[in-house]
């Protein structure tokens, strides 16, 4: 059939969109070192270059899916990669710090207005439950599995060539998706920009979201109970508490708060921030474990992430919807994020002399397994409770759940990870075993939060028989939790 088989291909666009919002979040690590060199950053300046993209990124994300949802997805969508791609070819040219870090502010900015949109699109353009499972399922492994990815192109295009050119490869994948979504990706009208056209409160949202990621990051490097964290802190607080009595109170607010009267929406994110902790635990902390206390290169570094990506394909492309179908969403979703934890758990006994097949590999099959099962159906979940009318939104508060809960997560799991190994050095142990046992805390801490998230999960979302017959889920429909 036509029309099924242009929707697939409209997927395939989608997803190669996101694919490369989500090769930038790690590429760029690898190259840091090579870009510090190069123009002559001190090591403070040089975490802007992931910072400026990471508050623009972070703190516009639910305004992008909001905008989606008025003026139209695909339009945002084709914005968001063109706003990208503009701004990666200005990273590659850069030849001073300002430029670069400008320019990767403005490459946040359409990281976010690309990703926010693309979950409403795929849940609008399948309804039916099946269908909707796999589509899911594709964009979980692009979404969850491109990170390592980004860490081997990362450490081949700066290995072989240089550093400008993790930023130049995003100009053809670009102008090719923006150019393939015209011709596939099905254009639909918002619903108006009078629904929503709170220019106040997006300014609240978006100023207390920006600030609130900004304080995240100042953590490692100032500590938690520093007046600037704080205060950081309770600015950003005020910013969207004061957001939240605007929109129950305005005519057309630019975030119904309905949205959060759904169980699957509410608790769907709450689950999904918990256990994203673990994944960028495991990709951050892993890659620093192979690094500094293996010995590996950047290129051998994203070779060794390779089992996980992988695995988490094959399981979450081939295998999931049909896992899902046969024991229902809330058991696979459980059972997913049950074996994320005793993967994290199994890298908390890593060894300072550790070795590849023995040591790294097992776990990170695990965790491959795990978030193939159940990142795309905890997605479906988060969605399923959205009417139409707010996929988009519901879209952008998955992304922002995931972005800031796992931002708040790796915070918290680097600090307390350099307060045990600081600890440890000062009672005299040995550096690299200082170090490598406050790696070991910070994967039993994911552990714990992944094993949290699988508790609510089977608490709060609870689906019916018959939806767990079909999946599980279906976008909007009422019935698909118990009381």
């Amino acid at each position: 059939m036509k029309t099924d088989r242009s929707r697939w291909l409209a997927l395939y666009v989608l997803c190669a969109g996101m694919l490369m919002i989500v090769l930038d979040a790690t590429i760029v690590n690898v190259a840091l070192p090579s870009i510090k060199d190069d123009l002559h950053f001190s090591p403070n300046n040089l975490s802007w270059v992931v910072n400026a993209y990471l508050i623009a990124f972070g703190g516009l994300l639910l305004l992008a899916g909001r905008i989606g949802d008025l003026v139209g997805q695909r339009r945002v969508f084709l914005s968001g990669l063109t706003v990208f791609t503009v701004a990666s070819l200005a990273c590659g040219i850069a030849q001073d710090q300002v430029t670069l870090i400008a320019a990767r502010f403005v490459q946040g900015v359409g990281g976010a207005f690309t990703s926010a949109v693309i979950l409403g699109m795929i849940v609008t353009m399948f309804p039916e439950p099946k269908d909707m499972a796999k589509a899911i399922g594709v964009y979980g492994f692009v979404a969850s599995g491109g990170g390592s990815i980004g860490l081997l192109a990362g450490g081949v295009l700066t290995s072989a060539i240089n550093w400008h050119w993790i930023f130049f490869v995003n100009l053809p994948v670009g102008v090719a998706t923006v150019l393939l979504a015209l011709r596939f990706v099905p254009n639909q009208d918002g619903i108006g920009r009078k629904q929503g056209a709170d220019v106040p409160g997006a300014a609240l949202m978006t100023g207390g979201l920006m600030l609130g990621v900004y304080a995240i990051l100042q953590v490692e490097r100032v500590g938690w109970v520093a007046f600037r964290s704080l205060g950081l802190a309770a600015v950003a607080v005020a910013l969207i508490a004061a957001f939240v009595v605007r929109q129950s109170r305005v005519a057309n607010p630019l975030m119904p708060l309905r949205l959060f009267r759904s169980r699957t929406v509410a608790g769907g994110n709450v689950v999904q921030a918990l256990a994203v902790v673990g994944m960028f635990g495991m990709f951050f902390l892993g890659a620093l474990y192979l690094q500094q206390i293996l010995g590996y290169s950047a290129l051998s570094v994203g070779l060794a992430f390779l089992p996980v990506t992988v695995v988490m394909g094959a399981v979450s492309l081939k295998f999931g919807a049909p896992v899902a179908a046969r024991f229902g969403a809330t058991r696979t979703m459980v059972t997913g994020l049950l074996i994320i934890a005793a993967g994290l758990v199994l890298f908390a006994h890593s060894p300072v002399h550790g070795h590849f097949v023995a040591d790294v590999m097992p776990p990170m099959l695990l965790l491959g397994l795990g978030a193939g099962l159940a990142f795309p159906v905890l997605m479906q979940v988060a969605m399923s409770g959205a009417a139409p009318e707010d996929s988009g939104l519901a879209s952008g508060l998955v992304n922002t759940t995931a972005q800031v809960g796992g931002a708040i997560g790796l915070a918290v799991l680097s600090t307390l990870a350099a307060e045990r190994t600081d600890g440890l050095k000062t009672r005299g142990h040995e550096a690299l075993s200082a170090l490598n046992s406050g790696y070991h805390l910070a994967y039993l801490i994911a552990a714990a939060l992944t094993v949290a998230a699988a508790l609510i999960a089977a608490t709060v979302l609870r689906t019916d028989s018959a939806a767990e017959q079909e999946v599980g889920v279906e976008a909007g429909s009422p019935e698909l939790v118990n009381a």
